[in-house]
């Protein structure tokens, strides 16, 4: 079944489209979930969750791609749950590191960064960058995976990937400058 489809039935509030996301989307939410929350009972936690926000959700939206919006629910939802156990568990993991490396770059003050600047900025910083860098990016900063995932799934070393996102980090850091965001 097509997302156009799922959305439709999400609008009639058919209980089936959860069934039919859930089949379409729920390894991939739950692939971001268990990245972030390294859980896979938490990630299952989360999918459901997700599943739960989108119904409460569609309507008033209606996503043209309701795959990246399911993983971007998910996303969000294993963040918030990161974040309420963080305090617990939060150094030597991961995640931790992921944070670590953006939270450096990207100002706190919600007055400096507007949420629409922030993904506007990103998204150009994104289309300035090869496909190969774009992908690394993505999958150490939205999918949350490893170094060595990463290296694996591009063909390269981890001290190359290191490097690569070491130089990414550099490079979004004067991104972010040029649209006069304070890092």
């Amino acid at each position: 079944m097509d997302d156009k489809r799922i959305v439709e039935m999400l609008f009639l509030r058919d209980e089936k489209a959860l069934e039919e996301a859930q089949k379409q989307y729920g390894r991939l939410c739950h692939y971001v979930a268990n990245n972030i929350l390294n859980s896979p009972l938490d990630a299952q936690e989360c999918v459901n969750d997700t599943l739960l926000r989108a119904w409460n959700s569609i309507p008033p939206n209606k996503p043209q791609k309701l795959g990246a919006y399911l993983v971007k629910i998910a996303r969000n939802v294993a963040i918030d749950k990161y974040n309420q156990s963080k305090a617990i568990k939060r150094r030597g993991s991961e995640n931790a590191l992921v944070f670590e490396e953006l939270e450096e770059l990207i100002t706190k003050d919600e007055s400096i960064v507007d949420e629409l600047t922030l993904k506007e900025c990103i998204n150009t910083f994104l289309r300035s960058l090869s496909k190969a860098r774009r992908i690394i990016f993505v999958q150490r900063y939205f999918y949350h995976s490893s170094i060595k995932e990463i290296a694996k799934n591009n063909s390269l070393s981890e001290s190359n990937v290191k490097v690569i996102l070491s130089r990414l980090r550099d490079s979004f850091k004067n991104h972010l400058k040029k649209f006069g965001m304070e890092v």
